[in-house]
């Protein structure tokens, strides 16, 4: 009888895979072989699924995008306000191996994205879920007179989305200038202005 095969699930596991290389070696020195061999899988096991590097990048991108996600959700349940803003960075922010590593693979699919309208509108719907559950949080937070500044939502939400995105960049580039108390801070000092309405 011939082996069924979970084919979500082999792709999970390819998509697991190619984003722990990348992040090792980066996407020029990563091989279609290379990814099967982390994966478990003999190389002709990868083109049912993914054609091309740049195709398993983007799923490598959406499941980091999806594990941010998730991570989002534990950590703000039952949250409001500027505890879930906070929150909601930190999951963002590289502040620890695991999420430096996603860091890794948001690198080199921005650089895909400036040429590549599918990343492009990938990453513009990602950005998009990200800046409104910003927003809301702080409308919540001014609902709650936590924030008493007359800087707008938009412009905050704006800041907050440069300050995490440009630490993906800093903490893999430079990370002793970056360090993870580094970033805590520099978002909390910012927070506490927006507080005190400066």
């Amino acid at each position: 009888m011939p082996k069924v095969v979970d084919h979500d699930q082999r792709r999970t596991e390819l998509v697991t895979a190619t984003w722990r290389i990348i992040a090792r070696q980066g996407i020029e020195s990563t091989t279609m072989r290379e990814i099967a061999a982390e994966a478990g899988f003999a190389n002709g096991a990868l083109k049912p699924y993914f054609s091309t590097k740049d195709d398993l990048l983007s799923f490598a991108f959406g499941h980091v995008f999806a594990e941010t996600g998730r991570r989002m959700q534990e950590v703000t349940a039952g949250a409001t306000g500027l505890v879930a803003l906070r929150a909601y960075c930190h999951e963002i922010l590289p502040l620890d191996d695991n999420r430096i590593s996603e860091a890794r693979i948001v690198i080199p699919f921005w650089q895909r994205a400036l040429t590549d309208p599918a990343k492009a509108t990938l990453h513009a719907t990602a950005m998009l879920e990200w800046r409104r559950a910003l927003h809301a949080c702080l409308i919540e937070a001014r609902h709650s007179d936590e924030i008493h500044t007359s800087v707008s939502d938009d412009d905050i939400v704006g800041h907050l989305m440069t300050v995490v995105l440009g630490a993906q960049i800093t903490a893999v580039l430079s990370p002793t200038e970056h360090s993870p108390a580094q970033l805590v801070s520099q978002l909390d000092g910012y927070l506490t202005l927006l507080a005190s309405g400066v």
